[in-house]
């Protein structure tokens, strides 16, 4: 169908047509990587207040320093996601 665009301050008149996107379309990601935080997911549902799993998720990570923890910044603990961040002090 046909469409006006406002383009800056300009009215451009579109007209928009289907099309068929090819199959093997090529993108490319970038990730940077920094070691100081973690993504944890699939964090078990517990019946204990928010904090209490913030302040165990912490010594988990805490606790295994020899195999890749240390001490922890921040925890951002999202209950409805089953979701955290662990963020640590320092890279590693």
């Amino acid at each position: 169908g046909k469409h006006a665009v406002n383009l800056d301050n300009k009215i451009t008149d579109m007209n928009v047509k289907p099309f068929t996107l090819e199959m093997g379309i090529k993108f490319e990601l970038h990730v940077t990587i920094s070691g100081k935080k973690i993504n944890v997911s699939e964090v078990p549902e517990l019946s204990i207040p928010e904090d209490w799993m913030r302040d165990k998720l912490e010594l988990n990570f805490y606790k295994s320093e020899q195999g890749g923890g240390g001490e922890v910044e921040n925890v951002n603990y999202d209950k409805q996601s089953r979701t955290a961040v662990i963020t640590f002090l320092r890279p590693g």
